[in-house]
């Protein structure tokens, strides 16, 4: 029997956006030394979260808040908007695929940068839209080509991090409102904020904007450490809030990680001590690649991309020796920003694996590729 799937489904290929660490470790029997690729915080969350989690776990029988009240409200609290202005998701991913599937159907025209965060195209695509790219300039999302782009092909959507994924670079605040008062008038800014809390100052639009052709996301992934609780949060008008709750999944962030993100936003020392974490790690990471001859790029984010010098086949091959001596790390997928490694921000014990790893990783791979080694 021949399933009775749509045309779309039909002629989709099976595929997820990343392959995870645990698939990595099932094929190699071996468990990571060093996981420092995702992205996500090993510093781990508040304890006043896990505290809050364990408390809320008693009470999983019963399904979560689907209006997420009290969750909107700490927020709306935290950043002095109105509650209204703000849609719960299942972490930027989730609010991806509500915000595609409110504006995209088979051939709508989507623009995003080429070789940027590959989930969203990854929803894009499962609605049939068609993904308009536009390259990296000097290692940065290009707004100028982004805007160009949504004015040519009358796109709905526009995606852009800030900080960006997978490069770590950022534009200031002022660019940003630049690129919102460009915009064709029926296009949308979809504007990822996933590592904000480790951007200067300079690089975050004032939360109090409500423009409407702006949707903010943001995430307790990151700086928060609650990757795998799985809740995040757009900020955009409340029209446009408004209409999240047509299609979103109302019971899609579970009880517990509502308890957890609440505690999480009430312990403002613990993000500090984060963001402190992250930046001497940034350092550290940064003084372990100029060590092996590489280039580090400035990052605002929790990881630091590493220029190896070379190409895209160079860096796999890389990533593929590092993950051989048990460290997990990723590369962007597009060149010419696929000639870096990506490596996240993690504590000490973790990088110091990395440092021991990434020399005999580098010889392995010039050796193979008859490269001289760089002085180290």
């Amino acid at each position: 029997m021949t399933a009775p799937f749509t045309p779309l489904v039909a002629r989709l290929p099976a595929s997820v956006p990343f392959v995870g660490p645990e698939a990595q470790e099932r094929a190699r029997g071996l468990s990571f030394r060093a996981r420092l690729g995702a992205n996500e915080s090993a510093f781990g969350p508040s304890p006043k979260a896990v505290a809050a989690m364990a408390d809320a776990a008693a009470a999983v029988w019963q399904y979560g808040d689907p209006e997420n009240h009290d969750l909107k409200s700490a927020l709306a609290g935290i950043h002095g908007i109105l509650p209204e202005r703000i849609s719960i998701g299942e972490g930027i991913d989730g609010l991806l695929g509500t915000i595609v599937r409110m504006f995209v159907v088979e051939g709508t025209p989507v623009v995003t940068s080429a070789g940027a965060y590959p989930t969203f195209n990854y929803h894009v695509n499962g609605f049939g839209g068609r993904l308009v790219t536009v390259p990296y300039r000097d290692d940065h999302e290009d707004p100028d080509g982004l805007v160009a782009a949504a004015g040519r092909e009358d796109a709905p959507l526009v995606y852009l991090a800030n900080p960006d994924n997978p490069m770590g670079s950022w534009h200031t605040a002022e660019r940003l409102a630049a690129t919102l008062d460009a915009l064709p008038p029926t296009a949308i800014l979809v504007l990822d904020e996933a590592y904000v809390e480790f951007a200067p100052e300079s690089a975050v639009l004032p939360m109090a904007l409500e423009h409407p052709r702006l949707i903010r996301l943001r995430t307790f992934s990151k700086a928060y450490g609650m990757a795998g609780a799985r809740v995040g949060y757009a900020v955009t008008t409340t029209a446009l809030a408004k209409a999240f709750d047509k299609v979103r999944n109302h019971f899609g962030v579970n009880r517990i990680a509502q308890a957890g993100a609440i505690a999480s936003l009430a312990d403002a020392e613990h993000l500090a001590t984060v963001r402190a974490a992250v930046s001497r790690a940034r350092e550290r990471i940064s003084a372990i690649a100029t060590a092996h001859g590489l280039t580090p790029l400035p990052s605002a984010t929790n990881f630091v991309a590493i220029d190896t010098g070379r190409d895209g086949a160079f860096a796999r091959a890389l990533v593929a020796a590092l993950v051989e001596r048990g460290v997990f790390v990723r590369m962007p997928f597009v060149a010419p920003q696929d000639r870096c490694i990506r490596v996240t921000a993690g504590p000490d014990e973790m990088l110091a694996v990395f440092e021991a790893e990434l020399g005999p990783a580098l010889e392995a791979v010039r050796d193979a590729t008859m490269e001289p080694a760089a002085a180290e």
